[in-house]
């Protein structure tokens, strides 16, 4: 834990300054959402595995920071998103392990997910994005009221939110190493406390 807050702080990586960065290359505010689920869900993870949050938040709210500017993707000349990005953030100094979870959350990359934060962010990837479109059709827009019953039948019509993989979302919890319906309702659990930020509290239907 010391390590990785030396490291955090000798490279002046933080969250606000991650934060900065993919507003700075999103301006789709249903992207920035989305990251910011991402986040709160893979931070939720980190302090129940007693890692580092914000450390896990910064790969969270990086992971598809790229992906509005550089959405096609050339695996063999490794451009285009996640690579574009992965490689600015190399730049920037940003740590090999975080670069790895961002590259490994897109199955293209072919880059093995050995970290424990890498299995993280691809097991709240694609169900924070089923979370959000459930609630969204909901008349109140408030997650408080989202139940794991109603997420169920989301998840088996296939019509529902059809950008989201189900393939990936059992892949991912079985990877973690949890059963899925227990990871999807942390995963929600996690959103409902942070629905303010998400613009899930009932505020868009007002």
């Amino acid at each position: 834990m010391l390590r990785i807050f030396v490291k955090l702080l000798f490279m002046k990586i933080s969250r606000d300054a991650a934060y900065k960065l993919m507003t700075e290359w999103t301006e789709s505010i249903s992207l920035q959402k989305h990251m910011l689920a991402v986040e709160t869900a893979v931070a939720a993870y980190a302090k129940k595995m007693n890692q580092d949050e914000e450390y896990w938040a910064v790969a969270a709210l990086l992971h598809d920071f790229d992906y509005e500017k550089y959405p096609d993707f050339d695996v063999e000349a490794k451009t285009g998103h996640p690579f574009t990005g992965v490689a600015h953030l190399r730049e920037l100094g940003y740590p090999e392990d975080i670069l790895e979870a961002i590259l490994a959350h897109a199955d293209y990359a072919n880059v093995a997910r050995t970290s424990d934060l890498a299995k993280v962010l691809y097991a709240c990837d694609e169900i924070t994005g089923l979370i959000t479109a459930s609630v969204l059709v909901r008349e109140d827009k408030d997650i408080a009221n989202q139940t794991i019953k109603s997420l169920k039948k989301k998840f088996k019509a296939k019509a529902f939110a059809r950008g989201v993989n189900r393939e990936d979302v059992v892949r991912g919890a079985e990877e973690l190493g949890v059963e899925l319906w227990e990871h999807i309702a942390f995963v929600l659990e996690a959103m409902q406390a942070n629905a303010e930020l998400l613009g899930l509290d009932g505020s868009l239907a007002k």
